[in-house]
């Protein structure tokens, strides 16, 4: 009896360190993102008129086509039929509530193009009001998990859509940022999901770097988002395949 006491504890203190260190993945778990409710209010109203026939959804670096990227999203986007689904701040968790409540009830667009991830990626170590204030953490391969989610959802809310998911935006001053280094990880599994039928890949990362791999502050400032060069940048790097998938 003893022996097989010691047994059943040596057995205990092999299996229970395993379990401890399996930390739970918050990318895939939906979670309102909150003080966000009045924009993910108004992208309901927009799906419910059903127009929309290009749907941009993403975080801060979307909802941006509002700001420095205002130009060019009416030169460019809206005479497309373009809606811009993008709230600062979001990570996939947030788009993944979103889509649960509302966002894209009532749309068929043509194209959906996704950029999601940055802030999985950025907010590490942050208290988190919306998960009990946990130490927020996020793999490249947790953060691939939040997208895949994503366009599981998307693709059964909008199954006639063509979904151009992009490989997160170059951020730091160079190579050796570590957030950096975690997108390119997280865009070197999301470029999988593509099946080049009805969900698409486009890194167009390179076309914001230098040849050494330094990102210039006179096209993102803050190292993260783009300014309203940065909008052209990017705009003319997706619009032939962009206009490729709404045909």
């Amino acid at each position: 009896m003893k022996h097989t006491l010691r047994s059943l504890l040596f057995a205990a203190t092999l299996v229970t360190p395993m379990f401890a260190a399996d930390a739970p993945n918050y990318a895939i778990q939906p979670v309102l993102h909150p003080g966000t409710e009045k924009r993910h209010e108004s992208f309901n109203v927009i799906s419910k008129k059903g127009e929309a026939e290009l749907v941009f959804l993403g975080d801060s670096i979307t909802h941006s086509w509002e700001g420095k990227g205002k130009a060019v999203w009416e030169k460019t986007w809206a005479p497309l039929k373009a809606a811009n689904f993008g709230i600062s701040g979001d990570r996939t968790e947030h788009v993944l509530w979103r889509l649960d409540h509302g966002n894209f009830d009532g749309l068929k667009p043509k194209a959906i193009v996704l950029m999601i991830g940055t802030n999985n990626t950025g907010h590490q170590g942050r208290p988190q009001k919306e998960i009990d204030n946990a130490v927020y953490k996020c793999t490249a391969e947790q953060t691939a998990e939040g997208i895949k989610a994503i366009l599981a959802k998307l693709q059964q809310k909008c199954p006639s859509a063509k979904i151009l998911v992009l490989g997160i935006f170059p951020r730091g001053a160079d190579k050796n940022d570590k957030f950096r280094q975690q997108n390119e990880a997280t865009n070197a599994i999301i470029k999988g999901f593509a099946d080049d039928k009805k969900v698409f890949f486009l890194d167009v990362s390179d076309k914001f770097l230098e040849a050494d791999g330094t990102l210039p502050k006179a096209i993102m400032p803050d190292l993260l988002h783009p300014n309203e060069k940065g909008y052209q940048i990017w705009s003319d790097a997706m619009e032939a395949k962009v206009k490729e998938l709404l045909k």
